[in-house]
């Protein structure tokens, strides 16, 4: 039988005064799911709000991280910059010490060239008889007439020069002995006296090469053997005989 106007009303009236009939009208009218999406609306209401809470306990979370790396940065870069000052520092304290130390060596050695000088027969009387300390001035002229000005300004550098008769070969006339000095003997000490020594020959002079010093290198040592360069290590002399028969005969 068809529903009237004044049925529906009467329906209405009757839903009213008996609210329980309406949850029995819905499960008739609506299917399973119409009936059951308020609740699955009001639990994604729900998700989405636990969504936004854990979005914003995020956001604070990585806003924390942004400040906490923003904080370390500016320690590195305060860090770096201390890091800097203290490289900067050491490198001028080095350059500092290594500055000194080349002016302690270079007084060493020229002090050492001194005491060559002034006790020569000390350090030689033992080698030659009636020393002598020879300034190359005194020699100028011969050597402006045999060598070049490079050569002549070279000879000039000579530490010291000597002059006298070998003491255990008196059949060898005068000799001059062209020294080089250092605190440490090296490889240059050894190659710069055979070179002073060949000009003096070359300008008419019986030399030797002699490199003195307090203390020398392994490479110095094997050079002046194979050169014969004479040695003189702290009194101890090296090579001397050899040196005769090579640059004296």
């Amino acid at each position: 039988m068809a529903f009237t106007i004044q049925d529906v009303s009467d329906l209405a009236r009757l839903l009213v005064e008996h609210p329980e009939w309406q949850l029995e009208l819905r499960r008739l009218l609506l299917s399973e799911e119409l009936l059951t999406l308020p609740q699955a609306v009001r639990e994604l209401v729900e998700a989405h709000k636990r969504a936004e809470e854990r979005l914003e306990q995020l956001e604070t979370t990585v806003q924390n991280l942004s400040d906490q790396v923003r904080t370390l940065v500016e320690q590195v870069h305060i860090l770096a910059e201390a890091q800097q000052r203290m490289t900067d520092g050491l490198q001028r304290t080095t350059d500092v010490l290594q500055r000194t130390t080349d002016v302690v060596g270079g007084l060493k050695g020229r002090v050492l060239e001194l005491t060559y000088r002034d006790k020569a027969p000390a350090y030689f009387g033992h080698l030659l008889r009636r020393l002598r300390v020879v300034s190359p001035n005194t020699l100028e002229d011969a050597l402006e007439a045999a060598l070049t000005p490079g050569e002549f300004r070279d000879l000039f550098r000579l530490d010291l020069l000597l002059t006298g008769h070998p003491r255990q070969k008196p059949e060898i006339p005068e000799v001059w002995l062209a020294i080089e000095i250092s605190v440490v003997i090296d490889q240059n000490d050894v190659d710069r006296a055979e070179r002073r020594a060949k000009l003096l020959q070359r300008a008419g002079y019986r030399a030797l090469p002699v490199a003195a010093g307090e203390q020398m290198t392994r490479g110095a040592e094997e050079s002046a053997r194979i050169q014969k360069v004479a040695l003189l290590q702290d009194g101890q002399v090296l090579f001397w005989e050899e040196a005769l028969e090579a640059w004296a005969a």
